[in-house]
């Protein structure tokens, strides 16, 4: 057969050939040269156009095609057909035993073009073949290095080619998500949405002892309680950042997770135990030698728009728990005394005197050389807010952990007959121990003070002061409570040891997935287990520790850090992370 077309810029090499547009046959038959006759003169051998050296083809990828005809390849069917008529592809006979370069050229564009019709492909040549490269070994001493910044490139992989064959059956497990991995293992700072709560904000505050919150777990209760959880955080934090710049009965600077509270006043506990001198020489780290420790703070909300979505003014107060050697000291001091010294209330209705333990009765009412108590302490500065911010919607939250739950309970008690009768109290409160007796528990509803209890199943703080069934006029819980359990949380081992029940994270990690008793952990709890891997990494299942250092996490021990719009460097290795 014979091709005629329009005269055209001829270029042998391959660039011209696969790479002009507009489409790859119109480009192949455009790149053929014209026919020749038998009868007419040889054609001019073709000139040699040397390959434009510019960067621009130097950085063009390689067609395929462009190595086959380089490459000598198998006679096709059609190319032996052609050998042994001894024509050309126009029909035409051949002139001479050996073909013009044209022809030549011809036959290959040919046969490039059968080739790259055909339904099954040949393989690439083995110089297009991409090899993955061996991972490169590296010295444990390096690998710590590199340990930062790497988790972001893995997830970039489409599959989890790091993970060794060992770790097949357990990338089975949940997570199955890689993305969903990295999130639970990260510091995470997407918190569940804060709903508006101001038309309904008194039933969150307890107006009606949270009936129908609880079971199921509102979703905007949830919310709060992991809010106010992380507001205790901040204490421990701010105690145990720095001791040795900031004694323990110094100031702290308290930097906040929610940025729409502003502290107003630092607190302070004193114990009226007092231990040898040696002590403090010996062991520095137990804190001997201070009576009085930062406990705690006050703060307030000024931002409008979170005021508007909570519908009023809120003041918090938040405790932390028992942190040194005399608080622990004033804990085993477990008997009961009258909680009035003045006597006021002494009694209730049916004749019992109020009573709470001894020990926390002293770190709230006790005054040091040159510091207020901390009941004082909190009544003055409660009492200069509400007056600040008098004629607005107001209300006082108590927030505490362990020691400081207890120490909630009585700072309530008193404020509630000390503040101003429309103003409401609560307390949100974890790992609570009982504080006082059952009269006292009375007296704390009879004064209206809403009391919510988050415990834990196998929490044993929860249980002390021990009750003793034979003892009338014992110890006694008071509110509602809300029990959560460690064994419902599928990251956690269902064995983990009592400091990893009473732990403060381990609460909130609970509550954020709790959807009711008996049900199983909520599945799209937003709240990741970077800080758990930090606290607890020993009474987490070994699936997430593993992981979690197969992928290199990269984790900061607390809430971020932010302060005056910025974020303060915290971090943490995985490195040293324990796997039980």
């Amino acid at each position: 057969m014979s091709f005629y077309m329009q005269p055209t810029k001829n270029r042998t090499d391959a660039h011209s050939v696969f790479f002009s547009p507009p489409s790859l046959l119109s480009r192949i038959v455009a790149s053929l040269p014209r026919p020749m006759s038998l009868g007419s003169a040889p054609a001019a051998p073709p000139r040699r156009v040397s390959p434009v050296r510019n960067s621009f083809h130097r950085r063009r990828p390689r067609s395929p095609l462009a190595s086959l005809i380089t490459r000598p390849r198998a006679a096709t069917p059609f190319k032996k057909a052609v050998a042994v008529a001894g024509v050309h592809a126009d029909g035409s006979a051949a002139a001479s035993s050996s073909p013009p370069a044209a022809v030549i050229s011809t036959r290959n564009h040919l046969s490039n073009l059968e080739r790259l019709l055909q339904k099954k492909q040949a393989p690439p040549p083995p110089h297009l073949v991409e090899v993955e490269p061996e991972p490169r070994r590296h010295s444990p001493s390096s690998s710590i290095h590199q340990t930062r910044g790497r988790l972001l490139n893995v997830l970039n992989l489409s599959s989890a080619a790091f993970l060794n064959s060992s770790d097949k059956k357990t990338e089975e497990m949940s997570p199955r998500s890689l993305t969903r991995l990295h999130r639970l293992l990260s510091d995470s700072t997407r918190p569940s949405p804060r709903g508006t709560i101001g038309p309904r904000w008194r039933q969150y505050h307890g107006a009606a002892n949270w009936d129908g919150l609880l079971e199921p777990l509102d979703v905007h209760l949830r919310r709060e309680l992991v809010r106010y959880g992380e507001l205790v955080q901040a204490t421990y934090h701010a105690f145990h950042s720095n001791l040795i710049a900031a004694p323990p009965d110094r100031p702290r600077p308290v930097v906040l997770p929610d940025w729409s509270y502003r502290v107003t006043r630092n607190l302070f506990a004193t114990a009226s135990v007092e231990l040898p001198s040696w002590v403090q020489t010996v062991v520095p780290w137990m804190m001997a030698a201070q009576r009085t420790s930062w406990i705690g703070y006050v703060a307030v909300c000024d931002n409008e728009r979170e005021i508007q979505r909570m519908g009023r003014r809120d003041i918090v107060i938040a405790l932390r728990g028992t942190s040194t050697c005399l608080e622990w000291a004033e804990n085993l001091r477990t008997g009961l005394v009258p909680v009035d010294d003045d006597g006021e209330d002494v009694t209730d209705p049916q004749g019992d005197v109020p009573k709470v333990e001894c020990g926390f009765r002293s770190l709230y009412k006790t005054a040091g050389p040159d510091m207020p108590s901390l009941s004082s302490s909190v009544v003055a500065e409660v009492r200069k807010l509400t007056e600040k911010y008098a004629g607005e919607e107001i209300s006082i939250t108590v927030v505490g952990h362990s020691l400081g739950a207890a120490l909630a309970v009585l700072i309530a008690d008193e404020l509630a007959a000390r503040a101003p009768p429309h103003v409401p109290t609560a307390v949100f409160s974890f790992g609570s121990p009982r504080v006082g007796n059952q009269a006292f528990a009375a007296r704390v509803e009879r004064r209206g003070v809403k009391v919510l209890r988050v415990v834990n199943a196998r929490d044993l703080v929860t249980r002390v002061p021990m009750v003793l069934p034979s003892r009338t006029g014992g110890y006694a819980h008071v509110g509602r409570e809300l029990l959560v359990d460690c064994r419902m949380s599928p990251y956690l081992r269902p064995d983990a040891d009592p400091a990893c029940c009473h732990d403060l994270e381990a609460y909130l990690h609970l509550v954020d997935g709790f959807m009711a008793t008996n049900s199983p952990f909520r599945s799209d709890a937003k709240r990741g287990l970077a800080r758990l891997l930090t606290q607890q990494s020993s009474n987490l299942k070994k699936l997430y520790v593993s992981k979690a250092r197969a992928i290199q996490v990269q984790s900061t021990p607390g809430f971020p850090r932010r302060h005056c719009g910025h974020t303060l460097p915290s971090t943490l290795s995985i490195e040293n992370l324990e796997v039980q």
